[in-house]
């Protein structure tokens, strides 16, 4: 298993960008196209404890984020959501040895690694 994992979305921007700055660095890491497949409700909790809460998790610009009125919700109900709507995931998401984040802009990977 990778020290890196990348929370991915080929069709994201930001995604590929960071996917770009881990390469740089000289890491291959595990990439988890979570539109194909996406966390568990478990994974997303483990993921939320190491982002420090459900917040930074979601993904607030996305319209189904305002039609569900998660903004300000509870991180139960912020995770459910995403585990039930992968789309609301703030991609992308890291998690290395030094921590894990949402990386937008792409540029916050560099600390993490």
């Amino acid at each position: 298993m990778a020290d890196v994992t990348i929370y991915f979305n080929p069709k994201c921007g930001t995604a590929r960008n960071a996917l770009a700055f881990i390469r740089e660095a000289g890491i291959e890491p595990e990439i988890i196209d979570y539109m194909k497949n996406p966390p568990s409700r478990p994974q997303l909790a483990k993921l939320a404890k190491l982002t420090g809460g459900a917040a930074p998790l979601l993904r607030e610009k996305e319209p189904l984020a305002t039609e569900l009125g998660l903004k300000g919700a509870s991180d139960s109900a912020i995770l459910d959501a995403i585990a039930a709507n992968p789309i609301l995931l703030n991609r992308p998401v890291v998690v290395t040895p030094k921590g894990a984040k949402s990386c937008r802009p792409a540029e916050l990977v560099k600390d993490l690694l």
